[in-house]
């Protein structure tokens, strides 16, 4: 009877210094990890969070907990980290650290974690080939330049047959967008009036809005509860499958094609280059990568400099000074007649800091995609746990008060010097930075630049219910911002 009342008691004390050692163990981490709102079970702190534009949160609790802060979406523990310093310290100066990407569930159904937002080998191979191919690809006749300005000139023909009457930009802009995407990938463009490619634009538009409202960003936090309950989001993740049919249709299209000692576009490159693996087990390049890299080009392509391209004309017809001033700079350099070229930026310093201050002020991806947290990781002095998705904000890095003249209001006066020369700013991070930054930022300049300095050569924009009309303030701001529609006047100069 004393063994059994021994053996009670060790097993007794056994379980206590168990239950001791995981509070201890939790109360460390817990002690470690950067300071935050309270969260509730299971929901975290979603009731606190503004659905419409949650970064607006984020950035009243940075207030309270400061620049690295804790927060709990769901379930799901996140660190945010705020301001200029922060990030540049967390993207750049630990870039390694911070290199991992977080999954979108969303996104990740539709990809099944292939492509440009693995992690591991497989996005670093992926990434290198993407960027060199991008980088290198002179698209056999036609520099990447002489594409935009052949599809700038397709653009205001599209805008002439308007004859001053209002309309709509949306899907003129996106078809713009997503032709020099097709061009470099695909080889070739599509007619504006296609409407098989006005279809997958549509699908592409649908799924990046599904994403940035309140539906997708509860799919994103209980995508296991979304999958079980009927609703949008099934369609929506059935249509991308349209767009994944397009695009293995246009590979099986150039693999009957396909010279290896010439190749055309992107498309023929990844091909090669899997014809060259197809041996080696542990290869990255296979079909499965190939369609989720090509589908990220498309998505992302298309989408934000069509949005971009859409907030700039909004933002001009705001300010018709600022239009003005633009178009008789452009007048002075280049001419009415002549095509913009990209050596031409740096003779038209307000153009470009008009340019610029759309994207900061435009703040497209206010959130930034997140990072993720592969290994515990020090920095500030807390410890970010391994499973920690991680938010370096964009939006108060564009915002950063010790950073910008006037944070707060659309000024190109943010990027000129008193003498009225082009003044570059680091805060100036629209495409995010370090290991993980846009793949596509040098063709994104390369479009915005080209296409508005064309545009404002032949029209004058205006819309009907003039400036006051407009609202620049985003529909939608999740992980990106989605511009409200307006119709606008195109009227020839």
């Amino acid at each position: 009877e004393a063994m059994e009342i021994s053996s009670t008691l060790i097993l007794t004390g056994l379980v206590l210094a168990l239950i001791l050692f995981v509070r201890w163990k939790r109360d460390k981490e817990y002690i470690s990890l950067p300071p935050g709102p309270k969260p509730l079970p299971l929901l975290g702190n979603l009731l606190q969070i503004d659905k419409s534009a949650p970064f607006t949160t984020l950035l009243e609790f940075s207030r309270l907990y400061g620049t690295v802060f804790t927060v709990y979406f769901g379930r799901q523990r996140a660190v945010v980290l705020v301001g200029y310093k922060t990030v540049k310290e967390a993207l750049c100066d630990q870039a390694d650290d911070f290199a991992d990407r977080g999954v979108i569930p969303f996104l990740h159904n539709i990809t099944e974690g292939y492509g440009l937002a693995s992690n591991g080998q497989c996005w670093q191979q992926l990434r290198r080939f993407t960027l060199g191919t991008l980088r290198n690809f002179g698209m056999g006749r036609k520099t990447m330049e002489e594409w935009i300005l052949a599809e700038s000139k397709y653009l205001i023909d599209r805008l002439a047959k308007t004859n001053s009457v209002p309309c709509d930009p949306t899907y003129f802009l996106s078809q713009t967008a997503s032709n020099v995407i097709c061009a470099l990938v695909f080889g070739h463009r599509f007619e504006y009036h296609d409407d098989d490619f006005l279809q997958l634009l549509k699908i592409i538009s649908q799924t990046v809005l599904f994403i940035n409202t309140p539906l997708g960003q509860l799919y994103n936090t209980f995508p296991w509860l979304m999958d079980c309950l009927p609703g949008y989001q099934h369609k929506v993740l059935a249509d991308t499958d349209k767009l994944k049919a397009f695009i293995m249709e246009k590979i099986h299209q150039h693999e009957k094609t396909l010279s290896p000692a010439s190749p055309r576009d992107f498309t023929d490159c990844f091909l090669i280059r899997l014809n060259q693996e197809k041996d080696n087990p542990s290869s990255e390049f296979h079909y499965k990568n190939m369609v989720a890299t090509v589908l990220g080009l498309f998505i992302a392509g298309t989408e934000t400099t069509s949005t971009t391209l859409k907030y700039a004309l909004m933002m001009l017809i705001k300010h018709p000074n600022i239009q003005e001033k633009v178009q008789l700079e452009i007048d002075e350099v280049i001419g009415r007649d002549r095509c913009p070229v990209m050596e031409d930026r740096k003779s038209l310093p307000f153009t470009d800091a008009v340019i610029y201050e759309v994207q900061r002020y435009l703040d497209i991806a206010p959130m930034n995609v997140p990072h993720y947290a592969t290994s515990d990781i020090v920095f500030k002095g807390y410890i970010i746990p391994k499973g920690t998705y991680i938010f370096p904000m964009l939006h108060s890095v564009l915002r950063d008060e010790t950073q910008w003249e006037s944070p707060w209001t659309f000024n190109p006066g943010n990027f000129l010097d008193h003498n009225g020369n082009f003044k570059k700013n680091p805060a100036f991070i629209p495409f995010s930075a370090g290991k993980r930054a846009c793949v596509g930022e040098s063709l994104a300049k390369m479009e915005l630049f080209l296409f508005l300095v064309s545009l404002l050569q032949h029209f004058t924009f205006s819309c009907p219910g003039g400036p006051e009309s407009l609202d620049p303030t985003p529909e939608y701001s999740s992980f990106g911002k989605i511009v409200r529609n307006y119709e606008l006047i195109a009227t020839p100069r």
